[in-house]
């Protein structure tokens, strides 16, 4: 199987409207003027996922720190995210690359056609809009945020806030 190339650090980020509601979008390009951590997850209600995003929804207060906003990205569905949101009591958006399948995923590199899921691949995207720095981990493994961190670190969004 073809291994996925994410995006690189340097690239601008392809923009992208998705529905994180039924009756809701968000679009990447709303977010210039702050940092954006995209977090792309194969599945809802897989163990990995689930403490991934868990873990994600814990930290949210140190990625506000560096003004970032976190958006979750599978290809479930809007009413599936919902009910995994509601049941994890996560506190922020869970966007659904579901129709066309995985096509913001393709654009970031990260779609396992094979599979039919995205790779568990995240992002951290500058106030500009570009691509700061990327990462692709096994999909049996749970990244952590601390890399995230470190990467809002280098971006210099917290200066002054420690």
């Amino acid at each position: 199987m073809k291994q996925s190339t994410a995006l690189p650090a340097g690239t601008a980020a392809p923009d992208f409207s998705l529905p994180s509601t039924p009756d809701q979008t968000v679009t990447l390009s709303e977010f210039r003027g702050r940092p954006v951590i995209l977090a792309f997850y194969p599945a809802d209600w897989s163990p990995v996922c689930g403490d991934q995003m868990s873990l994600y929804n814990e930290v949210r207060d140190e990625f506000a720190r560096f003004g970032a906003q976190l958006l979750g990205v599978s290809v479930d569905g809007a009413w599936c995210h919902a009910a995994f949101a509601k049941d994890r009591r996560l506190h922020f958006p869970l966007l659904a690359d579901f129709e066309p399948k995985g096509e913001v995923a393709r654009r970031y590199g990260v779609y396992r056609a094979a599979d039919g899921i995205s790779e568990r691949a995240l992002f951290v995207i500058d106030a500009d809009g570009i691509i700061r720095w990327s990462y692709v981990s096994p999909v049996g493994v749970n990244p952590g945020a601390d890399s995230i961190l470190d990467a809002l670190e280098k971006l210099g969004a917290g200066k002054g806030t420690r």
